[in-house]
């Protein structure tokens, strides 16, 4: 029997206690540990997978600034793994990054050779200039924190590699897909650092 496709949809309410799981079942090892009330004030940014019902992977957006945003988040529970979730759900996010009109976009992973398959490459320092580095100290998203390697996040940030993707925008001729539901490809490793 086929197994079926996942779908990738917008997260919902009722989806957050199942990321909080999957950010659970690998928290400690390649992604920061997440607290249920920060999965709740950040539910719009993500996305999920979904098989039979069952949210099997997530990975969210995070927009810093107006031509930056992150991917972080991004998890696929273990039974699953290999089958083009995670690849599906980051397609999807990079996707919505350029229906934003976003130009970049940043990791930080452990996963170098995953998003290297997406157009992601290494990066040192922060590419942002003076004045924009100022103002994004000013948020306390710690994403944003890891971002500017500030040092009083380095412990989160140790072994990771800084991942940054150039998008073109030009959407004028896309239509808005930005809510849009639909199956996934195949072939992944399925988590990252965030």
């Amino acid at each position: 029997m086929p197994v079926q496709a996942p779908l990738i949809r917008r997260a919902r309410i009722a989806d957050v206690r199942a990321i909080k799981r999957l950010v659970d079942s690998d928290a400690g090892r390649v992604l920061l540990e997440k607290n249920l009330i920060t999965l709740y004030e950040d539910v719009q940014e993500f996305w999920v997978a979904e098989v039979e019902g069952t949210v099997v992977g997530c990975g969210a957006l995070h927009v810093m600034w107006e031509d930056l945003a992150e991917i972080r988040t991004v998890t696929v529970d273990r039974s699953v793994r290999g089958r083009g979730i995670g690849h599906a759900l980051v397609e999807r996010l990079i996707d919505l990054a350029a229906e934003l009109g976003l130009r970049r976009l940043f990791v930080l992973t452990f996963e170098t050779e995953f998003f290297a398959r997406h157009g992601f490459t290494e990066i040192t320092g922060t590419p942002v200039p003076a004045e924009v580095y100022a103002e994004m100290r000013r948020s306390a998203d710690t994403g944003v924190a890891e971002f500017l390697d500030l040092p009083f996040v380095k412990p989160n940030t140790l072994g990771n590699t800084r991942m940054l993707l150039h998008l073109t925008t030009d959407t004028t001729n896309t239509p808005d897909t930005a809510n849009t539901a639909r199956p996934c490809g195949e072939d992944a490793h399925d988590t990252q650092r965030r």
